[in-house]
């Protein structure tokens, strides 16, 4: 059986994009406001489409490898 990836959480500040979703359902934040405050999207940037994806669907674990024009 092969393996399947699973990606779940922003690598640089190991944010879960289910900690971070469920922060945005509380209090709705912009791209900044998720900068300043979980790091998210500061670094490498490789989660940002993954959290604007989750921003569009719910899902906070991927099993496939986005790139921001697949976001």
């Amino acid at each position: 059986m092969g393996s399947r990836i699973e990606i779940d959480r922003c690598v640089c500040y190991d944010v879960r994009f289910s900690d971070l979703k469920r922060a945005l359902d509380e209090r709705p934040r912009t791209n900044e406001e998720i900068r300043a405050e979980f790091g998210c999207m500061d670094c490498c940037g490789m989660c940002r489409p993954y959290i604007e994806r989750m921003r569009e669907t719910g899902e906070t674990v991927f099993h496939q490898i986005l790139i921001p024009q697949d976001a």
